[in-house]
């Protein structure tokens, strides 16, 4: 059968190898392409960036943003939207002519720097002819594809620390330098695996970025409980990661009647000293990003997705759904707001206002807020357990979850680690288990999280002050495993940015990501003894012995 698109970025790709018909996402082939597409011409407008830095001219934070905010776009789960899509195509087509203009020298660009577009009913044919498979070798296909979605997922972070003004003109030379190395077909394989490290280089940098970002704006996260029930109002869901967008939206909603819950990676907001003078704050509701069908359906009131992950929406509450900033769906309202633009809100709230409140589909509290700030708080306390043997070992469980039955295993390796274990977490993957009562070790939870996929820093942090606290030489050496779930872009960035760290036997699963070719897996294996996840029960021999 003819290949119609042909994406394997993401953890759930079809048969672990690619999807070549529509994808297991919901994006069709029309929206692949114009991803592809769009991403290949913000490769070409990185190649002039990157020139123009060589002569010494300066790159606006407006293009600086346009290359982030164009590859956030094209994560998994942001935006299904083909039109939104090819719009962002044309603005980028505008914006690489006028940076031509500014270049002394043009030699030797390649054809995404010069190429000026084709008419719309085009677009389609062009796509075919620069998608991942136009690179014919399969090893330096792989590393192109491992450097480009780390730089998405560098994009993600760079776009929420950049509209709480934070911006890293070294970040952004790099990403766009690395984004255009991914077009130089003289780049070896040597060269490119040396330029995946230097990723993860940057990558702390950008998740750094994010941290201070956060942190400046609404405060050092904080221990918290949250209530997982629901209130007598209407209330307006946010899922997604941006807390500039829940801000404004709290903001709006003060005094209306309209209460405000955390859904998925937005839970969170709940742990930021900000948030909490917020009296119509109310809670989190529901679990991961995939159960969305469900909750958004029993929500009752309307939900803003301000970034991915977006399922596909039943049309019994589509009309429900609002998308915002990068995230997008055909057919869903989309509230618009540029960087440092205030962002009107009135339409959802006044759709929150005709709504009943929310079903209740469960009762209760969860724990959390254990971002470094916190945790370093509690170091004397940690040590203590340590060095008593009270906590023998931590095991960080951080990434994302997905729709697979296969990722029950994380909730049964949860429930089968031993009692003298702390489970360091951050990402959606701990819906697989944040909700299990595993107790606590002299008061400390066993489950500490640390908040978003976007926080992930926090567990570097961690492990990084442990390492000094304990004189080690070697991070390795530290009673910390690796047992991490990934699903998207987000992730391997986190993952680049771990062994640029020194970090090594991280165990990666369900699955190995399919863009990870035979030898270009070699090379994590030898190199950093990356491996995947077996039965619960092997790993825990694996891991604890006997």
């Amino acid at each position: 059968m003819e290949n119609k698109m042909f994406c394997f970025q993401c953890q759930e790709t079809a048969k672990c190898s690619g999807c070549t018909q529509v994808g297991v996402c919901g994006k069709n082939p029309q929206v692949a392409a114009m991803q592809d597409l769009l991403v290949w011409v913000t490769k070409g407008i990185s190649e002039i960036t990157t020139r123009l830095r060589e002569e010494g001219k300066k790159v606006s934070k407006d293009i600086n943003h346009t290359v982030t905010l164009n590859l956030f776009t094209t994560i998994t789960n942001a935006n299904f939207d083909e039109e939104a899509i090819k719009k962002r195509i044309f603005d980028s087509l505008k914006i690489k002519e006028a940076l031509l203009s500014e270049l002394s020298n043009k030699e030797g660009l390649s054809e995404a720097a010069v190429w000026a577009g084709v008419p719309e009913d085009q677009l389609h044919d062009k796509a075919r002819t620069i998608g991942v498979l136009s690179t014919e070798n399969e090893d330096i296909r792989s590393l192109r594809e491992l450097i480009t979605y780390g730089l998405k997922g560098l994009s993600a972070y760079s776009k929420h620390a950049n509209v709480l003004g934070e911006d890293e003109e070294e970040v952004d030379a790099f990403l766009q330098r690395a984004l255009a190395a991914t077009l130089d077909n003289t780049k070896t394989v040597d060269d490119l695996v040396a330029l995946t490290l230097e990723t993860g280089k940057h990558g702390v940098s950008g998740m750094a970025m994010l941290d201070r970002a956060n942190t400046t704006a609404y405060g050092n996260p904080e221990i918290s409980t949250v209530n997982i029930g629901v209130g007598k109002n209407p209330g307006i869901l946010v899922s997604g990661h941006d807390l500039r967008d829940f801000e404004m939206l709290l903001e709006q909603t003060e005094g209306t009647g309209v209460d405000i819950y955390t859904h998925s990676e937005m839970l969170p907001a709940h742990y930021y000293p900000a948030f909490k003078k917020y009296s119509h704050f109310v809670g989190n509701y529901g679990n991961a990003w995939w159960k969305q069908k469900e909750e958004f359906e029993t929500f009752n009131g309307p939900i803003l997705m301000t970034t991915n992950c977006i399922v596909p929406p039943k049309d019994s509450y589509k009309d429900r759904v609002y998308t915002t900033g990068a995230a997008g769906f055909p057919g869903c309202k989309h509230i618009p707001g540029e960087i440092g633009e205030k962002k009107d809100f009135s339409e959802i709230i006044a759709h929150a206002k005709r709504c009943q409140a929310p079903q209740e589909i469960e009762t209760g509290t969860i724990i959390g807020g254990f971002a470094h700030n916190q945790v370093l708080a509690l170091a004397d306390k940690v040590v203590d357990a340590v060095k008593s043997g009270a906590i023998k070992k931590f095991v960080v469980m951080a990434g994302c979850d997905g729709r697979a039955k296969d990722r029950s295993y994380y909730t049964e390796f949860a429930k089968a680690l031993p009692k003298d274990t702390i489970i360091l977490t951050a990402g959606c993957a701990k819906y697989r288990y944040n909700k299990l009562n595993l107790g606590d070790i002299g008061g400390i939870p066993r489950v500490l999280d640390a908040g978003q996929c976007n926080d992930s820093y926090s567990l570097a942090v961690i492990a990084m002050k442990l390492k000094e606290v304990f004189g080690l030489e070697d991070i390795n050496e530290l009673p910390i495993i690796y047992n991490i779930a990934w699903y998207e872009q987000k992730a391997v960035i986190v993952l680049l940015a771990l062994l640029y760290l020194g970090v090594k036997n991280i165990h990666l699963g369900p699955t190995l990501p399919a863009f990870l070719s035979p030898n270009v897996a070699n090379v994590l294996v030898e190199n950093f003894g990356i491996a995947g996840i077996g039965s619960v029960e092997d790993d825990m021999k694996l891991f604890f012995g006997a």
